[in-house]
């Protein structure tokens, strides 16, 4: 998409969501072969790289952390050491990097901030897959951690939250940033309809405003989030944030994402507490990725039917309707999800959780056709 385009424009063309399915990148499988062929089944349109946590290296926060001044990566676990011998010089090598790489495409293809087969495994299988079909998809989503949640997932020597190292943060969220540029100009070229997307993983946002994180500001947040956002729109793509928790959903109904993925399953009801902000979001021409499927409890997954699933989505559908929010419109802006990544359940929930999102997608499309 053209950012002249203009986002209200764009959801009126064929690229729009139109309650297409988008997924989480998580699978609990062992093979990356067997994941992608998995998301092409369910997920043709938007097509999403896997991420497989049952390998340690591509766990959530890890995954993005390569290329990372001072990382210590051990069997048992990984961190930042700050204190070692030539971490000054590690820290002036990156960013002498990090300013190259920003301006120049071609160095940042090979650079620090490039994605690692040991790491990142299914995103060239993605892209091996997308290089030989034919007709390509609508789209294609990446992702990355966010900086809140590998901010407070990561820490250094001392066992302190890199998030409240004012020099590891600056250099965490420039890292996340150019690794999500990078997945743009490695997708652009594929020739989906629509710009690639890259959503920016953030679950620990729900750590925003507790005791245990009360040195954390909102300007913090949104400068870290707005840091990566705006890499990725310069770089031609659209971003999204994914949140599959409670939290202060203002905070990204108030960003210059494109589209917002949330746990819609456990959390509309608080997600509708934010009325304005999400009309707001909503008239701007925003996408909601409508987390209707669960996944973060089991019992829930083996009890949810597609008939029951579409009960709850049309009853929160009816809801934003209430707000004054057009149906039609409201359709052609969402994307029917799963709450969040199945990676943690056993594969034949996966599927099933899969198989209920794919099916309402297409109960929907159908009405609306």
């Amino acid at each position: 998409m053209s950012r002249s385009m203009g986002l209200k424009e764009f959801f009126m063309d064929a690229c729009s969501p139109n309650c297409r399915v988008i997924l989480i990148g998580s699978l609990p499988f062992d093979s990356h072969a067997e994941a992608v062929k998995t998301i092409f089944e369910f997920a043709p349109d938007f097509p999403v790289w896997p991420q497989l946590p049952m390998r340690s290296k591509e766990g959530m926060v890890r995954q993005f952390l390569s290329g990372m001044p001072g990382l210590v990566d051990r069997e048992d676990r990984f961190f930042i050491d700050s204190g070692a011998d030539g971490f000054e010089t590690q820290m002036a090598g990156f960013y002498e990097s990090y300013f190259k790489a920003s301006d120049d495409d071609l160095f940042l293809k090979d650079s620090r901030f490039a994605l690692e087969m040991d790491t990142a495994a299914g995103f060239f299988d993605m892209v091996n897959s997308l290089e030989h079909r034919n007709p390509k998809p609508v789209g294609i989503k990446g992702q990355v951690t966010g900086p809140v949640t590998t901010g407070i997932g990561v820490t250094d020597q001392r066992g302190r939250n890199i998030f409240f190292d004012d020099n590891l943060l600056d250099v965490m969220v420039k890292l996340l940033a150019l690794k999500a540029k990078w997945q743009v100009l490695q997708l652009k070229p594929l020739g989906c309809e629509q710009a690639p997307m890259i959503f920016i993983d953030e679950p620990g946002i729900v750590s925003f405003g507790s005791s245990a994180y009360i040195s954390i500001s909102r300007e913090m947040v949104m400068a870290a989030l707005q840091e990566i956002i705006d890499t990725i729109h310069q770089a031609g793509g659209l971003a999204g944030i994914h949140i599959c928790a409670n939290g202060d959903f203002s905070l990204v109904l108030e960003s210059d994402t494109d589209a917002i993925s949330f746990d819609a399953y456990s959390y509309f009801d608080n997600l509708v507490l934010y009325k304005q902000q999400l009309l707001g979001f909503l008239e701007k021409g925003g996408m909601l990725a409508w987390g209707i499927v669960p996944t973060l409890d089991p019992e829930a997954v083996d009890m949810e039917s597609t008939e029951t699933l579409m009960e709850r989505f049309e009853m929160q559908l009816d809801t934003l309707i209430g707000f004054g929010v057009a149906g039609q419109a409201l359709l052609h802006q969402t994307f029917v999800a799963p709450a969040c990544g199945a990676g943690a359940l056993t594969t034949d929930r996966a599927l099933k959780v899969l198989e209920m999102t794919r099916n309402i997608s297409q109960k929907i499309q159908y009405r609306i056709r």
